[in-house]
């Protein structure tokens, strides 16, 4: 019978935005790299926002260019709308923030990894990380293949025991209509780690064609504009328009008539999130002096009538969520076409890593991601790359000095 090569310097497991940083970098690097995706038609998902930047972020997606990840550069072939914020302040504190075509940009990652040298996908589930004295051995899949490796680089997500919450409807998954990551979690505790659970959210999509947009004040893309990536220059683009607008007295109302029905003060979310990002709920709690927030509406790409609203991130029951954008001006007659919904996932308590993201008690384990507590594309990605790097010094560039990338001390 054929036996397929089943050996990787690097093994990445999960395809978001850390695990695609991870695999690159490594391979870039010289590390014969396996990355393991539920499904390569999610690879470099926009989960939620259809941006990437913004304040404290914009930052550090210019280091992940400066370090040799993609970020940067396949944002600007997905980019759809530039805006430089804070340019009212100093240029130390100017910050780009980009919207993305979101399929463009999934699409064109994929691409990109595709021609990696050094790297091969596929599509699989990770269920075991096995050990031999102390350190990684092997990961083995869904598909029940071993796969043998010095090091691994865990990028998991939301999808670790992940639950969708709509009101008081629970479903498993790590995103809408995508399987958790039932099996992977278990592995982790028997390796001795702390773990908890978090959550996040997101907001409803709605059709585009039923907004009123002249209710709002329309956001124009910076033009000319600054490219994200430092390596690429300007190009002339089709951009698309964002809009701003503001909840109502009316959106207050509908909050605290209907506070008990969101999963996260119904008792079915016990955890928190991992930064604050609060729901439109959770501001309507913490902020009751602040009864408008500003809602911006952000289009999802150049062939989709779908509009993301940020700062209307939600858990409410569906019905809820029709509620709430009708007490928004603008808003009146918007069709939902995916409702906002609350995701609870396991994390690890980041304090067993190293800085260099290695797992103190298993060499050659190394966790980027929500799997430490981020939140947002950017630190993720960020987290990814440092990951991935350190993942490909352990065991193949520095064979003879791989106490390094696991003991800050040395």
């Amino acid at each position: 019978m054929f036996d397929f090569d089943k050996t990787f310097d690097v093994i990445v497991i999960g395809g978001g935005h850390a695990g695609c940083e991870a695999a690159l970098i490594a391979a870039k690097r010289g590390a014969k790299t396996l990355l393991i995706t539920q499904s390569l038609d999610t690879i470099a998902q926009m989960s939620c926002n259809p941006s990437i930047g913004g304040i404290a972020k914009g930052q550090i997606v210019r280091e992940i260019d400066a370090l040799g990840g993609a970020m940067g550069k396949i944002t600007d072939i997905a980019a759809v709308h530039y805006h430089m914020l804070n340019t009212g302040k100093g240029e130390a504190v100017w910050s780009p923030r980009v919207q993305c075509d979101k399929k463009i940009y999934q699409f064109a990652y994929k691409h990109f990894l595709e021609n990696q040298k050094n790297l091969h996908i596929l599509q699989d589930e990770a269920t075991q990380i096995l050990t031999k004295n102390g350190a990684v051995d092997a990961v083995v899949t869904l598909r029940q293949t071993k796969y043998k490796t010095k090091a691994v680089v865990l990028c998991s997500g939301t999808f670790l025991k992940g639950t969708i919450h709509v009101g008081k409807l629970m479903l498993g998954g790590g995103r809408y209509n995508d399987n958790a990551a039932n099996f992977l979690s278990t592995s982790l505790k028997d390796l001795g780690l702390k773990m908890g659970r978090l959550k996040t959210g997101t907001p409803m999509r709605i059709n585009g064609k039923t907004v009123d947009f002249s209710k709002f004040t329309p956001q124009p893309s910076d033009n000319p504009y600054t490219p994200m990536s430092v390596f690429n220059l300007p190009v002339k683009k089709d951009f698309l328009q964002c809009y701003i607008g503001r909840t109502t007295d009316k959106t207050a109302e509908v909050l605290a008539e209907h506070a008990k029905e969101s999963a996260l003060y119904s008792g079915n979310i016990n955890s928190i999130g991992p930064r604050y990002c609060p729901s439109i709920e959770d501001k309507a709690v913490k902020f009751p002096q602040n009864r408008h927030h500003p809602l911006f509406l952000e289009p999802e790409g150049l062939h989709t009538e779908e509009y993301y609203i940020q700062g209307f991130s939600t858990s409410m029951p569906e019905y809820v969520q029709y509620l709430l954008l009708r007490s928004v001006e603008g808003l009146e007659n918007a069709q939902i076409v995916r409702p906002g919904y609350a995701v609870e996932y396991d994390y690890v308590d980041p304090t067993c890593l190293y800085p260099s993201l290695e797992v103190k008690t298993v060499s050659g384990l190394f966790f980027a991601g929500q799997i430490n507590g981020t939140t947002g594309y950017e630190e993720a990605g960020g987290q990814g790359l440092i990951a991935g790097l350190n993942a490909a010094l352990k065991g193949v560039l520095m064979p003879a000095t791989r106490s390094l990338a696991r003991n800050p001390s040395s």
